[in-house]
């Protein structure tokens, strides 16, 4: 049985779905306002190695992944860039994609944008007043009231008193409690805006998910996902919003992953230690990014450093040397001991513990290394497996050949160079065999001899 780790209630819970065989799964995405960093391929790539493994385990997933186009940050960048908003957020949307193909990241079902949804915003914010959990200010802003809510700071642990005794006195307060939060921001010159019935404005931040997630999976669904970062305020006012207006639960399960830290700091803009996804992999191939980021269960921080992302790239290179040389078009996963999947599911269905299932797939590929020498036959067999098991986490499914030559621009000359050297060998000319290895480690090219001829790879 699936075991998942519920936010909400703080603990381990057997996952049963609310229609069998069906998941409803909506995960918080980007606001486009610039590059995606580490931190945002942290989150999803745990939600897509959870979308992976609910698929492989049966289940028909509806996985929905918002962008966010519309807030402060976005106006406010715009306007430094003198451009358009609209602009920016699909030159940024387009290189957020970019980003996840080459991280493997897979589509979610459906993509809604703020921006496209303003009329189902409309329409909850008007049930939230009519249901007396908002109000309108004379100034156009429309604020939830949050002592109306019952069950506010149940998600985040968060108490009511503390949150107003530590909240900041604003200058100009039209808000009946300073714990209230915008559902609608009146327009300001120069600012995008749509009409409403409260005067032209724009949504908060915190109604855009609560209209979009129902609006694509109904009012009462199975998972909502997210960092761990958004759980207050933004989830706990999800939860406010989403069940003042309709009265119904809105997510049974709450998942967060843990947040990135940098040297074993946090990653901060201000300490000069911020990395963008696309700066990392100008120097790391995606699938070493993506093993990095799924080497370490996704509640759990995760420390970047260059000293971690070459382990990672170590470790995978060891998982494709032993795929390396096997024909696996003969092979047949189901004819291998049982022990593998068996071990390598029970970690997962443990609140998807990639780390324990990624010792599985070391063990397999020890295992297929010990075999290559006395039983070929079944290490193509146990190397079939351990393809089919890393697809699950989204690895191993090139060819070792082509994963081992990726960016090597020059591979036509490194071939010539590697003909030579056999051409020297098969003359017994050891003395130029020696001199053509170095060339080519000097180029970084490291050489395998085997009986089948002459592997190279980068290093």
């Amino acid at each position: 049985m699936l075991q998942i780790y519920n936010s909400l209630t703080k603990q381990k819970e057997t996952f049963i779905p609310r229609l069998e065989g069906k998941i409803c799964m909506y995960v918080c995405g980007i606001t486009v306002y610039d590059y995606c960093h580490i931190g945002h391929a942290r989150t999803f790539a745990a939600f897509d190695v959870i979308t992976r493994f609910f698929r492989h385990s049966g289940y028909d997933l509806k996985f929905i992944r918002n962008i966010t186009d519309i807030d402060d940050k976005i106006i406010h960048r715009a306007n430094e860039n003198h451009e358009n908003f609209q602009e920016l957020t699909a030159r940024f949307i387009k290189a957020m994609h970019e980003d996840f193909i080459k991280l493997g990241f897979a589509e979610p079902d459906f993509e809604p944008r703020a921006t496209e949804h303003i009329p189902q915003i409309i329409q909850m914010i008007e049930s939230l007043i009519e249901r007396g959990f908002a109000y309108r200010c004379e100034n156009g802003d429309v604020y939830y009231d949050v002592s109306q809510f019952q069950d506010y700071g149940r998600l985040s642990g968060q108490d009511l008193e503390q949150l107003r005794a530590g909240a900041r006195v604003e200058i100009s307060n039209d808000k009946t409690d300073p714990v209230d939060f915008v559902l609608w921001k009146s327009a300001k010159p120069d600012e995008p805006h749509w009409p409403s019935p409260w005067g032209n404005g724009r949504p908060g931040w915190h109604i855009e998910c609560s209209a979009m997630s129902t609006c694509c999976l109904g009012n009462h669904f199975d998972i909502h996902g997210g960092g761990s970062d958004l759980t207050f305020p933004h989830h706990e006012n999800e939860i406010a919003q989403s069940e003042g207006a309709t009265g119904q639960t809105y997510a049974n399960t709450w998942i967060h992953t843990g947040m990135v830290q940098v040297d074993k700091e946090k990653m901060s803009k201000s300490l000069d230690n911020f990395f963008t996804i696309r700066s990392v992999l100008d120097s790391y191939h995606g699938e070493v990014v993506r093993f990095f980021l799924v080497n370490s269960h996704y509640r759990s921080a995760l420390n970047y450093s260059q000293e971690n992302l070459e382990r990672s790239k170590n470790a995978l290179e060891r998982l494709y040397l032993a795929l390396r040389g096997l024909d696996l078009s003969q092979g047949d996963a189901d004819a291998v001991d049982l022990q593998y999947q068996t071990r390598f599911h029970q970690a997962m269905n443990d609140d998807f513990n990639t780390p324990e299932a990624i010792a599985v797939l070391f063990d397999l590929a020890r295992e297929i290394n010990r075999l290559k020498a006395e039983d070929e036959k079944n290490a193509i067999h146990h190397a079939c497996l351990l393809k089919n098991l890393g697809a699950i986490l989204g690895h191993l499914q090139q060819a070792p050949e082509e994963y081992f030559k990726q960016g090597s621009d020059d591979s036509g000359d490194i071939e010539q160079l590697v003909a030579l050297r056999d051409k020297a060998r098969a003359e017994k000319n050891w003395a130029e065999s020696d001199r053509l290895r170095d060339v080519l480690l000097e180029q970084g090219i490291t050489l395998e001899d085997n009986a089948a001829g002459t592997l190279w790879r980068k290093i």
